[in-house]
């Protein structure tokens, strides 16, 4: 028997569910790029760079490729940019709706004073 759809989709979440997973993902929608380009824009350890490359490699959500001594570092699909897109889309209508609520609150109070 398959997997569920709903299960490989939480599975996806969560390798999605690390900040440096996430930027590493962002910085390679904008680019390809390679361990040492990715270092300073991450600001972990190359260890634990190199951990997260490979939960994200395991994932199929991004690629490695030799170029002489070099590795470089891509996304396999432009679909995990536009995730990444979207993402921040809900996000800005989430926090839009929060901070509706915030002015609401703070008119309340200002009447009730």
């Amino acid at each position: 028997m398959s997997t569920p759809l709903y299960q490989l989709k939480a599975g996806l979440f969560k390798t999605l569910g690390h900040p440096a997973r996430i930027r590493v993902l962002e910085l390679l929608s904008e680019r390809d790029r390679t361990v040492s380009e990715l270092l300073p824009e991450i600001g972990i350890e190359p260890a634990h760079l190199s951990q997260q490359l490979a939960v994200l490699r395991r994932a199929g959500l991004v690629v490695a490729s030799k170029e002489g001594a070099t590795v470089r570092y891509s996304l396999t699909s432009s679909l995990v940019a536009e995730l990444l897109g979207v993402v921040r889309r809900i996000l800005a209508e989430v926090l839009s709706g929060q901070a509706e609520i915030l002015q609401d609150l703070r008119a309340a109070e200002t009447t009730r004073a």
